[in-house]
């Protein structure tokens, strides 16, 4: 444990310092989302037709695949980070309470890398306010598409609130500390504050984590998203009532994996071993571990059911799930994940923040790929065979796996703005540290005899 005793001065480091690696990093995921903008924009000039989403059928390709498979992965990354934070408040689990406000900033940045992904996969963008927002009381009783639109939409207000509230207490104390550039911004967040309000506000926030946690399994990645493709009887390989709790493992598992390639970025940039400690990753570790094993489990479920004298249709679409190689990959990257956890859950000496680092980047690499091949495999072996003579292989274009290096700069630099603008640890969390810390100090004092 830590010696040195945590301080607002800080917290304060990302916003009053600025140095070469940030300007690098900050360059780099600007260009990556440039990029993409560019590839975009060829894409609105010439049609859909320049990706791979072309014709439909056992033949033909996928009309969805990587874009919709990203999509569900950015969702559950954005769900996962505010069920994480939510459960640090509700549940006073204060030894994360440190990663808790990248947790919220991470829901941010994975519901606008969502939205994006709406927008670029509709083709046109005009289609939002023709199709989407100028009929909304007629589409949002047919359409799939609206219901994803409304739950984001729905989602990034509650989750921007969310973070808003307790960005007020952190910004009013810390008012003098903070960029005089940013005076404005600071004004318009902290409006009609006093400091009467803190309860009222501790009490919003524990209801909103409170309503965070009911929606959970209701709406978004444990509900609309999985019910999408779960009602969906002409598409054996999604079907199922497994699909809501397998999608609901899969974001927790991808945002407990960004987080702590998050945290680990922001500890080693500004020396905050004494506030993102050891303790922190290893506890994120097993969390991990236990949302994987899980993760598996619904897999077995969904293979057993469907090649054990399952529907010849979903045995046909199972089947081929699992013969795929990049399937095979994907199961062996998560399952050999989850065996490093066990055993450095056994023996702590296995244990290092590199190996966390490491075994989050293969979780997060593991669940993209299954989640863009589950997408593609159901549009392959539908249960109608119209488009079986259909020439022609799905394979994500170049412009489709810039929109993961262009989302991925996006939400880069979300931090990477934000951390220059506002605290992204809490001040609570460094009051409750520095209490612990004097605590512990008190309790290894010698005694002194009369």
């Amino acid at each position: 444990m830590s010696t040195k005793t945590p301080t607002e001065e800080d917290i304060l480091r990302p916003i009053n310092t600025l140095t070469k690696k940030y300007f690098i990093l900050y360059g780099a995921a600007a260009l990556g989302l440039v990029a993409f903008l560019v590839a975009w924009a060829y894409q609105l000039q010439k049609g859909l037709i320049v990706t791979g989403l072309g014709d439909w059928g056992s033949g033909g390709g996928s009309t969805w695949g990587l874009y919709i498979g990203a999509f569900i992965w950015w969702v559950g990354v954005a769900h996962g980070g505010i069920i994480l934070s939510a459960a640090v408040r509700l549940l006073n689990m204060d030894r994360y309470m440190p990663v808790a406000r990248l947790a919220e900033m991470t829901t941010i940045g994975g519901l606008s890398a969502a939205g994006f992904y709406i927008l670029v996969h509709m083709g046109r963008p005009d289609r939002m306010v023709t199709s989407v927002i100028g009929h909304y009381h007629i589409t949002v009783n047919n359409s799939p598409l609206v219901w994803d639109v409304t739950v984001i939409t729905a989602y990034f207000v509650l989750s921007a609130t969310y973070l808003g509230l307790t960005l007020r207490y952190d910004v009013n104390r810390l008012r003098d500390d903070l960029p005089d550039m940013f005076e404005p911004v600071y004004k318009v967040m902290t409006i009609g504050y006093t400091e009467k309000e803190d309860q009222v506000i501790d009490r919003m926030v524990w209801w909103l984590a409170a309503a965070v946690i009911i929606m959970a399994p209701l709406l978004l990645h444990g509900g609309v998203i999985p019910w999408l493709f779960a009602l969906l009887p002409a598409m054996p390989g999604w079907t199922g009532a497994i699909q809501g709790p397998m999608f609901l493992s899969i974001a927790l598992m991808s945002a407990i994996s960004g987080i702590m390639i998050i945290s680990y970025a922001f500890r080693r940039a500004y020396d905050w071993d004494h506030i993102i400690t050891d303790d922190i990753f290893r506890g994120l570790l097993l969390w991990l571990g236990f949302f994987t094993l899980l993760f598996l489990w619904f897999q077995l479920q969904t293979i057993i059911n469907g090649v054990f004298l399952g529907p010849t249709n979903k045995a046909v679409a199972i089947e081929a799930k699992i013969a795929h190689p990049v399937y095979q990959v994907a199961m062996a990257m998560i399952f050999g994940t989850l065996v490093y956890i066990f055993l450095q859950g056994i023996r702590p000496a296995l244990f290092s923040k590199k190996r966390a680092l490491v075994a989050s980047s293969i979780i997060l690499m593991g669940t993209l790929t299954e989640k863009i091949l589950f997408v593609v495999e159901g549009f392959l072996h539908p249960t109608f065979d119209i488009y079986a003579n259909t020439p022609g292989t799905y394979f994500p274009s170049a412009i489709e796996w810039l929109s993961l290096v262009g989302t991925v700069g996006l939400v880069a630099l979300l931090f990477l703005n934000l951390s220059k603008l506002v605290p992204v640890v809490e001040l609570h969390a460094i009051e409750h540290l520095r209490g612990d810390h004097e605590h512990s100090e008190e309790a290894t004092e010698p005694e002194v005899e009369a």
